[in-house]
């Protein structure tokens, strides 16, 4: 009769690893809060009004300002093709421009969002020249749903179509902060 027999250093092996993996994920968790929360309000106060967003894509921050003043500043990930205003559906950049914070969506795929309008009538018009499509759908959203619990984790790398992500947390500071019809600038 033959017995299973486990191989304890291979166990006690994998087990280290787990445990060492468990600890850098934990650590940078640690990190990245700390690193997002150091010198910031924790939250928005109601009575100040957000009148601009500023998203700068090469520092990948998302501003949030009230009579040009930072009111808070939020780390964000990007397309994985990022540098480059967006030229057409599905070449993974965020558009580069001015525009506008149009709607709220609360039923997302990702956690909760909010429209930026792009495409202009000049991006449409560069797309049409070109024979493309413009794209669109370009929100400024959280993690997808199911994945909160790795945001911190997630906007260590740029991951979207697109989109500008958060954090789940911050994407629930924001959409109670920014109203519909705020002005949204995006820079290179």
């Amino acid at each position: 009769m033959l017995f299973f027999r486990p191989n304890f250093r291979e166990y006690s092996n994998w087990c280290s690893i787990a445990i060492v993996l468990g600890l850098a994920i934990f650590s940078t968790s640690a990190i990245a809060t700390t690193k997002n929360t150091a010198n910031q309000p924790q939250t928005i106060p109601s009575d100040v009004i957000i009148d601009k967003v500023f998203v700068d894509k090469s520092a990948r921050t998302l501003q949030l300002l009230s009579d040009d003043k930072v009111i808070k500043s939020y780390h964000i990930a990007l397309g994985g093709n990022p540098i480059g205003h967006k030229q057409q559906q599905g070449d993974q950049r965020t558009p580069v421009g001015s525009y506008t914070l149009d709607y709220k969506n609360e039923k997302s795929k990702f956690y909760r969002s909010i429209h930026v309008s792009y495409p202009n009538t000049t991006d449409k018009a560069r797309a049409k020249s070109r024979g493309v499509s413009a794209g669109g759908d370009i929100m400024i959203h959280g993690q997808k749903n199911g994945f909160g619990a790795l945001g911190l984790l997630n906007q260590q790398r740029d991951w979207t179509e697109g989109c500008i992500a958060v954090t789940n947390d911050e994407m629930d500071e924001i959409m109670a902060a920014v109203k519909v019809g705020t002005p949204i600038e995006i820079v290179e």
